[in-house]
């Protein structure tokens, strides 16, 4: 997806040329006369604004307070200062209020894209930055995650009520659904966090070796033991031990894990005493761990001892609202690994995204978009960036399919611009159809979806009443908009 600048200046010339000047470099542009006005743009996280070009003189809110304000509000938000008569002094003072770059008015298009796309490397550096101290740390949280999905939601909100206590939590999901991004968050949300969060794969554990791993070893309790190792129970304790793809422990390393927790206590091989350890488990499979009980391949007494507060990570395909956050999310990651300066991605490319069935689920988007970062020599990725996926995905009717459902929940079907025999529909079913999805959208709010279809509130409210269409309980339908 494109990014969003926001352009501010109380100079209607100016205006248009910063906004012609990114446009041309494929980003899109939202123009403000005021800082009023610039601050209810960039803190409504509908709008998506990424860089602020921000004009230090302008009458009312002055531009110097309105650059404090959005720092305050959003402090990861980039914002170039634009100055035609202040002296250095003034850039020193916007540089320390928290801006990121400055340049002087009338500015070349190519100085104006240039600003804008180092202040975005820069927020994609942040960013990074910002995510890889939380992991380390231990103090990744909910808000860090990718869940505007319905059903994402609801994870969320069973992830923040196991935080609040000690209770042994069982993450089920597909493979690469993102289990122990929900883990790590489950953790950063509860008193637990800053402690150690150890993360066993169970199946890439050779078999022998599994008893030392987790619980550790004396020096010379077996060949090869030159060294005491205190094994994953020690080493997560006062912490988290998030014990991934469990369903793969053997039997009699199942029988050890149930004592453990049970008495709090690990018996490392070749010890002579137990040792007493505090360790919260989480733990996560993609296997049916009832059917594996049936079996007998997996103990009965530890699945309802590992199994009681179960959470199921839905697949990429169930939660396809989220794809295009997550897309820009890995994007932004990729540049900074591989020094790249990507903006986004092509309509094209993300309509095909979205129609992909992302087997792999989350886990295989992010490969894809790393493959495609590193291969591409564009601004945007586009659909030959992708040629895994643009051969799989089948060809279809033409359709504007929104990603994104709207924030009250309700329906989110695509407005179809054919009919399911290829004919083309009247205009009148899908200006009809666009105006529901556009309320349904925004929330039932009218002037926003009035502003959004270029129309006015009248004739919003009248189409509404000539089409019969839902909107928020409550909403008041009369010929002023009120």
């Amino acid at each position: 997806m494109a990014k969003t600048v926001l352009v501010v200046d109380d100079d209607p010339t100016q205006r248009r040329l910063m906004q012609a000047a990114a446009e041309r470099q494929g980003f899109r542009a939202r123009v403000v006369e005021n800082g009023e006005r610039a601050l209810e743009e960039a803190s409504d996280p509908r709008q998506g604004v990424d860089v602020v070009l921000l004009d230090l003189v302008m009458p009312g809110l002055s531009g110097m307070d309105t650059l404090e304000r959005l720092i305050e509000r959003r402090p990861d938000l980039p914002v170039i200062v634009i100055t035609a008569t202040g002296g250095i002094d003034t850039v020193v003072q916007a540089m320390r209020a928290g801006a990121v770059d400055f340049f002087v008015k009338p500015a070349s298009p190519e100085r104006i894209a240039i600003s804008i796309r180092n202040a975005l490397k820069l927020s994609d550096l942040r960013g990074e930055v910002k995510r890889l101290t939380k992991k380390t740390e231990g103090r990744m949280g909910f808000d860090d995650m990718i869940a505007g999905a319905p059903l994402m939601r609801q994870v969320v909100r069973l992830g923040q009520r196991a935080a609040a206590s000690s209770i042994p939590i069982l993450i089920l999901g597909e493979s690469g659904v993102g289990k122990e991004v929900i883990a790590r968050c489950i953790q950063g949300a509860s008193e637990r966090a800053g402690k150690p969060f150890i993360s066993v794969n169970c199946g890439a554990i050779p078999e022998n070796l599994v008893e030392s791993i987790l619980f550790g070893h004396e020096k010379g309790s077996f060949t090869g033991a030159t060294d005491k190792k205190l094994g994953k129970f020690v080493e997560a304790d006062g912490g988290t031990l998030f014990l991934d793809e469990v369903g793969e422990l053997p039997l009699d390393m199942q029988v050890k894990l149930l004592r453990v927790l049970q008495e709090s206590e690990v018996d490392a091989v070749g010890s002579r005493r137990p040792t007493k350890v505090d360790v919260r488990i989480i733990s996560a499979t993609n296997r049916d761990l009832a059917t594996q009980v049936k079996e007998g391949r997996f103990r009965e007494d530890l699945y309802y001892r590992l199994n009681v507060f179960p959470i199921e990570i839905p697949s990429l395909k169930e939660r396809r609202e989220d794809l295009p956050a997550l897309v820009d999310h890995f994007v932004g990651r990729f540049n900074v690994d591989e020094g790249k300066s990507i903006l986004g991605v092509s309509p094209d490319a993300l309509a095909m995204l979205a129609a992909y069935n992302w087997p792999g689920n989350v886990r295989q988007l992010e490969n894809a978009i790393f493959r495609a970062v590193v291969l591409s020599d564009g601004g945007v990725l586009k659909p030959e960036d992708f040629p895994q996926i643009s051969g799989m995905v089948a060809s279809g009717p033409i359709v504007v399919a929104p990603l994104h459902k709207a924030a009250n929940d309700q329906g989110d079907q695509p407005v179809h611009i054919t009919d399911g025999t290829g004919e083309l529909r009247t205009l009148e079913a899908i200006e009809r159809d666009l105006i529901q999805f556009a309320i349904d959208h925004y929330s039932g709010h009218m002037s926003e979806v009035a502003r959004r279809l270029g129309i006015g509130r009248s004739t919003l409210y009248r189409k509404v009443r000539e089409y019969d269409l839902k909107v928020r309980e409550g909403e008041e339908l009369d010929e002023t908009g009120s």
